[in-house]
């Protein structure tokens, strides 16, 4: 496989079947493209779609985001899970309003923005000619350059992903690889696992995952809890665990302890 021959499959497939009405793909703003970015960390596009809509409609710009309290952004993501995303979005967009302009190794410096998600954040708002490497684009590189191949580094990825990259186009190649990815998923071509970075994830269900996502849930419905009451979301037979993700909680500022209350925090 030649990087023109791979180009000309993965347009080809883009033209025809790219998922052009994704919300994100229709604005260059450095802190919608930052809200998508983070939403779409371990959450699948379709689930998204709905609640970046929302987001976006109700914090229309990082200022606004920045200016309410942190329990209206956790209410507000209620249901994507991975609610530490929404408190590193919040303390990012409290930084990003304070600046007229910012690079990649800025972005690299905001809560929850690591090399990958600001090289995306570049390509997808700014154009630049940036290499980074997300499950989809792995799917594909792996199926047409390493065929057969066990435990495929990044690093050989990554040296594919130079010789294909359409200079001038970062922004429009990597929606187009990335729904390329996505299609071959949904054939039943899926090479993850061939990846050095595979990591198969936990189940969800009893996990402690699960209850840190109670906890917030039921305390951005009622607002306030009193402590015994908010372990026993569960049931009892998860009460320890409950206590330990309720902990966790409060240690990272997510959840705070108002005399024998627990609350979002203001």
């Amino acid at each position: 496989m030649t990087p023109a021959s791979f180009r000309k499959i993965v347009w080809a497939h883009y033209k025809k079947h790219g998922r052009h009405d994704l919300p994100w793909r229709k604005t260059h703003d450095v802190y919608k493209v930052l809200v998508s970015e983070v939403m779409l960390q371990q959450t699948q596009v379709e689930r998204v779609i709905p609640f970046y809509k929302k987001f976006i409609k109700q914090f229309q710009t990082a200022k606004k985001l920045a200016a309410v309290p942190l329990s209206q952004v956790l209410t507000a993501w209620q249901g994507l899970g991975y609610n530490r995303r929404a408190k590193m979005l919040h303390t990012a967009a409290k930084k990003l309003a304070a600046r007229k302009s910012i690079s990649i190794a800025g972005l690299e410096e905001l809560p929850g923005v690591g090399p990958y998600t600001a090289c995306a954040i570049a390509a997808f708002a700014g154009n630049k000619n940036v290499i980074f490497i997300e499950t989809n684009i792995r799917t594909a590189i792996i199926h047409y350059f390493f065929p057969g191949k066990k435990k495929v580094s990044d690093a050989l990825i990554e040296k594919v992903l130079i010789q294909v990259l359409p200079k001038g186009k970062s922004r429009e190649w990597y929606s187009a690889l990335m729904d390329y990815g996505a299609h071959l998923k949904r054939e039943g071509i899926s090479h993850n696992a061939r990846s050095k970075k595979y990591v198969k994830q936990a189940k969800f269900t009893g996990s402690l995952r699960e209850a840190r996502g109670a906890i917030l849930r039921a305390l951005a419905s009622t607002r306030k809890y009193q402590g015994e009451a908010l372990l026993n979301v569960l049931g009892v037979r998860r009460k320890t665990q409950m206590k330990t993700a309720l902990n966790a909680l409060c240690t990272e500022g997510l959840v705070q302890k108002r005399s024998n209350a627990f609350v979002l925090p203001s």
